[in-house]
């Protein structure tokens, strides 16, 4: 396994779409990628900014893709830890973000500029390969969502979604409002607070000002719906050992 460190910025390399390069491809990208520590809430592009550089997320930061609808709502369509990276994977040269990209947990990250991470692809198959495979992964997220959004009740979108963040941020505290909370599952506040309050009723989760606490990881699970497996299982069989493990079974 590569590692990698950042001395000035004290960072440890943590992403694990960048640790499953070979060393040969990671050294390629390693001189052009620029540490950075993405705050909360931070907007990364709005739809239709050029897209200038490829985020990598380092645990436990955790960034969201939104659709912007009409009047202005904006709907979670996909969630990206340490497991992959941001926009511009597989374009060529700098394209428009169709969507908001938005911190959710902040935390360290590196990004690098798509012109360097196009001209590591034109040296190296292996780059291109390894790229196009997790934008097939980031698809299968994005389908499952809809699929999820049109049939399963908020309930368990709920809980699928608690899952999928505490296993990214590696802490049982997810940083989120029920308002903010509502606003990504796209359903009012009031229906949210029924919700999260039957989980805690459950012994699932209890609350703190500005945050979900995790309290029963496993009971969690059983709550939510399986979409959040079936997009696991394609990432294991297309990127093998690319998504990121839960640790935090031990904390619930």
């Amino acid at each position: 396994m590569i590692t990698a460190s950042f001395p000035k910025a004290g960072l440890v390399l943590q992403n694990n779409l960048l640790l499953a390069m070979k060393p040969a491809d990671f050294a390629l990208l390693q001189p052009h990628l620029q540490a950075l520590r993405l705050e909360r809430d931070k907007v990364l592009y709005e739809p239709g900014d050029e897209v200038r550089h490829v985020y990598f997320p380092l645990d436990p930061t955790l960034i969201a893709f939104r659709v912007v609808l009409e009047d202005g709502r904006a709907v979670e369509t996909a969630l990206v830890g340490r497991e992959g990276a941001i926009c511009g994977v597989v374009s060529q040269g700098r394209l428009p973000s169709y969507s908001r990209s938005v911190v959710l947990h902040e935390g360290p990250a590196v990004r690098v500029g798509v012109e360097q991470l196009e001209a590591a692809k034109l040296k190296s198959l292996s780059i291109r390969h390894l790229f196009a495979r997790y934008s097939d992964c980031v698809m299968a997220q994005v389908f499952q969502s809809v699929a999820c959004n049109a049939t399963h009740s908020v309930e368990q979108r709920a809980a699928k979604w608690l899952v999928a963040a505490t296993e990214r941020i590696s802490d049982n505290r997810v940083p989120l409002t029920q308002e903010q909370f509502a606003v990504m599952l796209g359903v009012g506040r009031s229906y949210v607070s029924r919700v999260v309050g039957a989980f805690r009723e459950r012994g699932l989760v209890t609350g703190e000002r500005g945050a979900i606490l995790v309290l029963d990881l496993d009971g969690l699970r059983e709550a939510a719906c399986q979409c959040q497996e079936s997009v696991r299982r394609h990432f294991d069989e297309v990127l093998k050992g690319v998504y990121p493990d839960s640790l935090v079974d031990e904390a619930s």
